[in-house]
């Protein structure tokens, strides 16, 4: 018996049509399984450790050494406070110790003389020439130390880098005024970059310190490894609050039928950068363990 074309069509369409469903919902399968539970995440940043800078002193902004988005090294000045009235508190300092330390000096003579005439002044005096002594003591120790904050304050009108890193958010001009203590400009540590991945719960059963990592910064054709440093201890619980009065867990109950995974932090040093990228604090990394294909489905390991 033989089959016509026509006949071969028909019984041909239907096989065809199952093997294009069974193979699409085999992809399906695989897709849904490496998503799901393959450690790797699209969901990554490029992170740095930022420094906001100010003066450690108040004063009128002298000197401006560096400009917005220029490399500097540890220890190189990056502005100077108005060094007048700081050199001059150094030399009221100065006075002042001076003063302090004349004083002292007799008050120990002083001090020595009625203590070596014993028979001949009152207990009461000699004891009155002794703690003269020791507040003079007192004041010259006090006078020393703020003559070295003088001079602490003077050295401070430099206000050097802490870090090896790059000046950014910076517009501070001479003769604008820098309080003690307010950040005038921002400088991004460059010995600090790392990769923040934030993994769904699903897939921390295949994440261990130490595993290789392969990332893809958002852009570049070249990707960067690095490797696993460690992971958060613990997030933040947005359903939970404190009710007032009672101090006790005010939790919003949930109806959704639909259970997203909880996306944790992922720690990851980066061990080796190709040449050409520029490490920039906030660009968009997807992160994939080394093995990921291997570790489909829950609880497996690599």
């Amino acid at each position: 018996m033989t089959l016509d074309r026509d006949t071969l069509l028909r019984l041909l369409k239907p096989l065809l049509t199952l093997l294009v469903v069974g193979a699409g919902v085999f992809v399906f399968w695989h897709l849904y399984n490496y998503y799901t539970y393959a450690p790797q995440t699209r969901d990554g940043k490029i992170r740095a450790d930022v420094v906001p800078l100010a003066a450690d002193v108040s004063g009128r902004v002298e000197q401006v050494h560096v400009r917005d988005n220029q490399v500097v090294r540890r220890g190189d000045i990056l502005f100077t406070i108005d060094h007048v009235r700081l050199r001059n508190a150094v030399e009221q300092a100065e006075a002042a110790v001076a003063t302090a330390r004349a004083t002292l000096n007799a008050a120990e003579r002083e001090n020595r003389r009625y203590q070596a005439l014993s028979d001949i002044v009152s207990g009461q005096q000699r004891d009155d020439r002794r703690s003269t002594a020791e507040e003079a003591r007192a004041r010259y120790a006090q006078a020393i130390a703020d003559r070295d904050l003088a001079r602490i304050n003077l050295a401070r009108a430099e206000v050097r880098a802490p870090v090896n890193g790059i000046v950014t958010n910076f517009s501070l001009r001479p003769g604008a005024y820098a309080a003690a203590g307010q950040p005038v400009m921002t400088l991004v540590d460059s010995d600090s970059y790392y990769v923040a991945g934030y993994f769904e719960e699903t897939k921390l059963s295949h994440i261990r310190p130490g595993v290789r990592v392969t990332m893809r910064v958002m852009g570049e054709d070249r990707p960067l490894s690095g490797h696993v440093e460690g992971r958060s201890a613990g997030i933040d619980d947005r359903e939970r609050t404190t009710a007032s009065g009672t101090l006790l867990a005010n939790v919003n109950p949930t109806f959704s039928w639909v259970r997203l995974a909880q996306r944790i932090p992922v720690r990851i040093a980066i061990d080796k950068v190709p040449p050409g990228i520029d490490l920039i604090a906030g660009r968009t990394v997807t992160v994939t363990l080394d093995g990921a294909g291997n570790a489909l489905g829950p609880g497996r390991s690599e």
